[in-house]
């Protein structure tokens, strides 16, 4: 009787355990034949320095060789945005330039620009690949089937799962909640890590990640000094520091791409976490399980981080944190964490107004002063130990460069541009009256004025997960220079906008959201491995673009009727 009585708790420690030790095993066995695997194919793969990119059509090959030394001279020119890279042949195949960081550590050159290539195509000297390159690549899109099938398995699954819950009304016992949500979370991190390590994900991404880690680690004050300084702000930097200083170790080293995908990693848990515990405020146990099981295995969230290698998922725990301490009444807080997620990516400007709004709404002397007080404070302390050997003005010239660096209608981002066939198309060229860029401001100032109207007639601080989501959704359908993982953070600030609005529509939002991040993401990542850079425009490109049109559309009238009908019955206001 007694063993019935617990036979879930039971179950779900089994299956802890049994995913803890899956995770140690495979560490183990790891350490004995990483020099030969993950820790080789990133040295393989280094960034080599750019000198002078030729046009698409320039016909040259490339030889990339590059250790982890960084003490060797390329024929390639690498560009790389927000950790995303490309790589551009040389038209003079003598030309060798040495980039060299103090101590001898490579330090990525002009790793930031990118020149389109060929619709379809190879960019220019993809076609000869190093070894090392092409062994971790093919190694990735193998499991490419697999990771298919989990897509479409994990949809059905919580489609049914959701079903169960509302409409059959399963019941958990309050008893169980601590063992469920720790299975949940533990197993959510545990199959991570094997995942992370059997996976070699994006090899020019984790590769400047690594030259980051690395160069920071040697000379932290001059990071940013010289026309090979990295174009990510410095927030972010300081993780890569500590895992420069980890991955020195001897211990360590041979996991020094686990070590790169590790803070996404946590991340990914962390926001799980925060969701549950928001959804355990205002929703049932049930629920709140359901939600955060939903996060932590949702493909579109693990392609990014642990298979891809990115750090979209760290950039969406800040904006989820800032989001809910501002929903919850500490704005104080919510800024310090606004202004930490701008200084870690540009895109975190896109989210800013939500914080306006609010303090609009507060109308209060006191509130002003708490937000310019706190982030001037948290960006003192992120900018000023990069800024003690160089001018006060280098972050400026930092946005200002980085803003400017894609020219085009989109870039790779399945939006309302790529679905007219303008992916890759210079930004300065026509679409009727407009360019593309001015059509795209345009479409933020009636986007950010749409959401002005929502959060005004709401009247009410919870509707900033609301706003946040309109906002970025907005920006990366209808703006220019959208990159494929933009919309990323509209998985989770989705599942934040069902907690505080509750409306089941938002659950299917969330549910179409994470379908078109998932195949924009995997389409571009499989199609990069492949040596295509730019997507050509075809059927998924096209379907995906269009779903991703009629949910921000949908998403507006969503959110319209809700504060139409329930504006003054919402909690908190």
């Amino acid at each position: 009787m007694g063993i019935r009585k617990h036979i879930l708790k039971i179950s779900m420690l089994s299956i802890l355990l049994l995913a803890g030790t899956l995770c140690i095993t495979t560490l183990w066995s790891f350490s004995s034949n990483a020099p030969l695997t993950q820790n080789n194919s990133v040295a393989s793969s280094s960034v080599p320095s750019q000198s002078n990119p030729m046009p698409d059509n320039a016909n040259a090959s490339t030889n990339a060789s590059t250790n982890t030394n960084a003490n060797t001279s390329t024929n390639t020119s690498t560009s790389t945005s927000q950790g995303q890279s490309t790589t551009q042949t040389q038209n003079t195949p003598n030309t060798s330039q040495n980039t060299q960081a103090p101590n001898g550590q490579f330090q990525p050159s002009d790793i930031s620009q990118r020149t389109a290539p060929n619709h379809g195509t190879r960019p220019n000297g993809m076609g000869n690949w190093s070894p090392g390159i092409s062994s971790s690549t093919n190694t990735s899109a193998s499991y490419t089937p697999q990771i298919v099938a989990y897509s479409v398995t994990f949809l059905m699954l919580f489609l049914g799962a959701y079903y169960l819950v509302t409409k059959k009304k399963v019941k958990i016992q309050p008893s169980n909640v601590k063992m469920l949500i720790l299975t949940i979370l533990g197993v959510g991190l545990f199959l991570r890590i094997p995942l992370a390590l059997l996976i070699n994900g994006h090899p020019f991404d984790l590769s400047t990640f690594k030259n980051w880690a690395t160069t920071v680690v040697n000379n932290f004050s001059q990071f940013y000094q010289g026309r090979n300084a990295s174009d990510y702000p410095p927030f972010y930097i300081y993780v890569l520091f500590l895992i420069g200083k980890l991955g020195s170790l001897s211990a360590l080293s041979p996991y020094f791409t686990l070590l790169l995908k590790l803070p996404s990693i946590v991340a990914d848990i962390a926001t799980s976490f925060l969701i549950f515990k928001l959804a355990q405020k205002y929703l049932s146990f049930e629920i709140s399980l359901l939600l955060a099981a939903f996060y932590t295995f949702n493909p579109a969230v693990l392609i990014n981080s642990t298979i891809w290698g990115q750090v979209d998922s760290f950039f969406t725990l800040i904006i989820v944190a800032a989001i809910f301490f501002l929903s919850e009444k500490n704005i104080g807080l919510a800024t310090g964490l606004f202004t930490a997620a701008v200084l870690m990516k540009p895109q975190g400007i896109i989210f800013l107004p939500v914080l306006f709004f609010e303090l609009i709404r507060q109308k209060t002397l006191k509130s002003w002063i708490k937000v310019i007080i706190s982030g001037l404070v948290t960006a003192i302390v992120i900018i000023l130990p990069f800024s003690l050997n160089t001018s006060g003005l280098w972050i400026f010239k930092l946005y200002a460069s980085t803003l400017g660096e894609y020219p085009y209608a989109s870039v790779n981002a399945f939006n309302f541009f790529s679905l007219l066939g303008a992916n890759f198309t210079k930004d300065a060229g026509t679409l009727f009256v407009f360019s593309y860029h001015s059509w795209g401001l345009i479409a933020i100032v009636m986007i950010t004025a749409f959401s002005w109207f929502l959060f005004i007639k709401g009247n009410s601080r919870v509707y900033a997960s609301a706003v946040a989501l309109l906002l970025i959704d907005g920006v990366f359908t209808f703006s220019t220079r959208m990159h494929e993982r933009y919309l990323f953070p509209a998985v989770a600030l989705s599942i934040l906008t069902f907690i505080y609005l509750r409306d089941k529509r938002l659950i299917l939002l969330a549910s179409g959201f994470s379908t078109t991040i998932y195949i924009n993401t995997h389409f571009v990542l499989y199609e990069t491995l492949s040596g295509i850079n730019s997507v050509s425009y075809g059927s998924i490109l096209i379907i995906t673009s269009f779903l991703n049109v009629l949910l921000f559309v949908y998403l507006m009238k969503v959110l319209y009727e809700i504060v139409r009908e329930r504006r003054g019955m919402l909690i908190g206001a």
